[in-house]
């Protein structure tokens, strides 16, 4: 009993008088106002203990509660839980657990909370790592009094990352705008006008505004020229940027575009099918990457490329099964073919209702895959636009090669040249067929991998999509792939740049019509066959 008394009262007399003050200042949070509640939190932050930090962040989260039964205050892992998993405040470790009616919250309001932003970007500010520091200094921008604008000068003459630097002067530039030497606000402007910032944009167009007298909010007149002049450039090259988004958001569009008129320029240059299961082809592919999601849930990472050549054998097996028994049987016959693959589509659609019901699946993105390349403050490429765009890229540099350099590359070229003669050369035509229809299925089984990283997978993920990629292959010349890599990629770009003006629906109209336009001047498309292959087409 001795012992168990010693051991429950040795951890008190461990503290140091640093922890003691430490926890006297806290324990002040139960019962102050919020106003109060500034000021201890100032005091906490200069107290210097190694503990404030997480202590401050807790309180931030709503995860700073005291024990009504003793007051004792301590940090919960997770806020409203219940049980509440604790910490010690002091030691940080593991405090057992309770239950959440036996504590009570230490509340925050907005103005404690921007406090306490500020106060812990001051910690962050000390990082070793340039990203912490670069995010510490965004929080402390948003409220720039004379404490911060002083913080900030003073790391400005120690800083050696130029990211960092960059971020300080904005930050400095702006805090000059409020102030009342004319030659600083002028030169804080000329630093803000390289900065495209929404935010820098708007902090100028401040002054610009109209005030109640009906004159304007700045009154002098070299100071709100200076800020009319760089509001302008700012917003010359934030449209710019914009363009450049727009013009990548339409490259992604066109890559699963290509990736799906790939498929159908081989099936019909080679075959002279009109494939209209094409796009069921492509779900086939979404679907499997769902699939092996569900198989790998601790790889998902990992499971997207394995995905690929899973939904590349699926599609692909698929599509020559559907030759084997159906189009085999219909060459010769385009419009029955068309009809043949148009009831193939509707029964591929059905199984998967039948199979996975009408809901759509959502395939998780890879953390690789997430978030976005930061270019400035107004261009951002998301990762799984631009990996879809690389892969797109590869997917077309394999397949030219398949085609230039292999046995069965050779066979698929002599058969689109002439069937007969190849057929009498002993080429097995109807094997290069069904070979040229499963690769023509798999590279779109694989865009629906693609795809299903940009958007839902549902049993009519097809149907939106294939017209567009019969007119990728009629404008990029039947059965040419460059003509569907150069199709897919302009009709992708024209119709992202008329979405902004046009709406999504009349956008698609107007690329129908400009294609129509090109058709009557050159009915053969951007690269007709040529050759005797151009005599059947």
């Amino acid at each position: 009993m001795l012992l168990l008394a010693f051991w429950s009262f040795a951890p008190l007399r461990a503290q140091s008088p640093s922890d003691t003050s430490f926890l006297s200042t806290l324990g002040e949070l139960r019962e102050a106002s919020y106003t109060d509640k500034e000021s201890i939190v100032e005091r906490l932050s200069k107290s210097g203990h190694p503990s404030v930090r997480a202590v401050l962040t807790a309180l931030l989260e709503d995860r700073l509660y005291f024990r009504n039964s003793d007051q004792k205050i301590f940090i919960v892992k997770t806020a409203d839980a219940d049980p509440l998993n604790l910490m010690d405040p002091v030691t940080l470790k593991d405090a057992g657990s309770a239950s959440a009616d036996s504590f009570t919250k230490i509340g925050t309001n907005n103005g404690l909370r921007r406090t306490l932003g500020t106060t812990l970007a001051h910690f962050a500010l000390a990082s070793p790592d340039a990203e912490v520091r670069l995010n510490a200094v965004r929080d402390m921008m948003r409220s720039l009094d004379e404490p911060t604008v002083a913080l900030l000068r003073e790391r400005m003459a120690v800083e050696t990352n130029s990211g960092v630097k960059k971020e300080i002067a904005t930050g400095l530039a702006l805090a000059a705008l409020d102030g009342s030497d004319r030659k600083a606000r002028l030169e804080a402007i000329g630093t803000l006008r390289n900065n495209v910032s929404q935010d820098v944009r708007n902090r100028l167009a401040l002054l610009l505004d109209k005030s109640p007298d009906g004159g304007f909010v700045e009154k002098d007149d070299e100071v709100r020229q200076a800020a009319t002049a760089a509001v302008q450039t700012i917003d010359r090259w934030r449209t710019f940027y914009s363009a450049i988004e727009t013009l990548f958001f339409g490259l992604s569009l066109g890559s699963v575009l290509v990736l799906i008129a790939m498929g159908l320029a081989i099936t019909f240059g080679v075959m002279g099918v009109i494939n209209m299961a094409h796009g069921e082809l492509m779900m086939l592919g979404a679907y499997t990457t769902y699939l092996v999601q569900i198989a790998m849930p601790g790889h998902i990472g990992i499971s997207i490329l394995a995905a690929i050549p899973a939904a590349f054998i699926v599609a692909g097996l698929t599509g020559v099964l559907l030759e084997r028994t159906v189009i085999r049987f219909l060459y010769g016959r385009p419009l029955e073919t068309l009809l043949a693959t148009f009831g193939v589509s509707l029964i591929l659609q059905q199984s998967v209702r039948s199979i996975f019901s009408a809901l759509n699946r959502s395939v998780v993105t890879p953390d690789w895959m997430s978030g976005s390349l930061r270019i400035n403050d107004a261009l951002a490429i998301t990762y799984n636009r631009l990996y879809i765009v690389i892969f797109t890229l590869l997917v077309f540099a394999l397949i030219m090669l398949v085609l230039k350099r292999t046995r069965l590359g050779l066979d698929i070229r002599a058969v689109s040249q002439n069937r007969a003669m190849a057929k009498a050369m002993g080429i097995r035509t109807e094997w290069v067929d069904a070979m040229t229809f499963g690769l023509g299925s798999g590279i779109a089984g694989m865009a629906g991998v693609a795809l299903s990283q940009l958007t839902n997978v549902g049993p009519n993920l097809g149907q939106s999509y294939i017209i567009d990629s019969f007119l990728v292959v009629v404008f990029g010349g039947v059965g040419n792939l460059w003509g569907s890599l150069i199709g897919g990629m302009s009709m992708g770009i024209f119709n992202k740049l008329l979405e902004p003006y046009a709406g999504a629906v009349l956008a698609k109209i107007f690329v129908l019509v400009a294609l129509i336009l090109f058709i009557q001047i050159r009915p053969r498309g951007l690269f007709p066959p040529a050759g005797r292959a151009a005599e059947d087409k």
